[in-house]
C-alpha cells in the first residue's frame, strides 16, 4: 500500500520502488523543515549556513578553524566559504586572521557578538526542533537516526 507522499505529489502511477519512495519521502521532509528553519533563523538576519559556521566556531572555541576545516564541518556542503565568512565578517560576527607560519591558511574565529547571537539562538532553535519532531517519541526518533546514519554509510 503506497504511502502519503503519492498523494501529497498528486502521482498517478505507483513508485518504481520502496527505495525510491523513502528518497523521495526524506527529501520532502528535509526540504519542509529547512523551509520552516529558515524562517526561524531569518527573523535573526542569518542564513542556515551562516548559523552553521557560526555554531562551528563557537564549539571551536577561541583558537577558530581554518576555512577548509569549516567546509569539511558543514551540514550541507557550500562551495564559498570564503564568500560566507566575507558576509559574517562584515556583520562583526566573525573575524578572519592570515597564519604567520603559512600565509595561505586563513583562520576565521567568532566574535563576542556572533556568542551572543548565538545565544539568542539556542532556546528558539531547541524549542523549534521538539515542535517539530517531539510528536515522534523517543524510540522513534532513535530508530530514526540510525536508519539515517545507516543509509550515509555509502558516502
Amino acid at each position: 500500500m503506497p504511502g502519503k507522499l503519492a498523494k501529497q505529489i498528486q502521482q498517478s502511477k505507483p513508485f518504481q520502488s520502496a527505495e525510491e519512495e523513502a528518497f523521495l519521502n526524506l527529501l520532502r521532509t528535509a526540504d519542509a523543515l529547512l523551509q520552516r528553519e529558515s524562517e526561524l533563523l531569518e527573523g535573526f538576519g542569518v542564513t542556515q549556513a551562516q548559523y552553521n559556521v557560526l555554531r562551528i566556531l563557537r564549539g571551536a572555541g577561541e583558537s577558530g578553524l581554518p576555512c577548509g576545516e569549516i567546509a569539511g564541518r558543514m551540514i550541507t556542503r557550500d562551495p564559498d566559504i570564503t564568500r560566507l565568512a566575507d558576509r559574517l565578517e562584515k556583520r562583526g560576527l566573525t573575524v578572519r586572521t592570515r597564519e604567520a607560519a603559512d600565509r595561505r591558511v586563513v583562520t576565521v574565529r567568532i566574535t563576542r557578538e556572533g556568542l551572543q547571537l548565538l545565544a539568542a539562538l539556542d532556546k528558539p532553535v531547541r524549542d523549534f526542533h521538539r515542535n517539530n519532531l517531539s510528536h515522534l517519541g523517543a524510540a522513534n526518533l532513535k530508530t530514526l537516526i540510525d536508519l539515517l546514519e545507516r543509509a550515509r554509510e555509502k558516502e
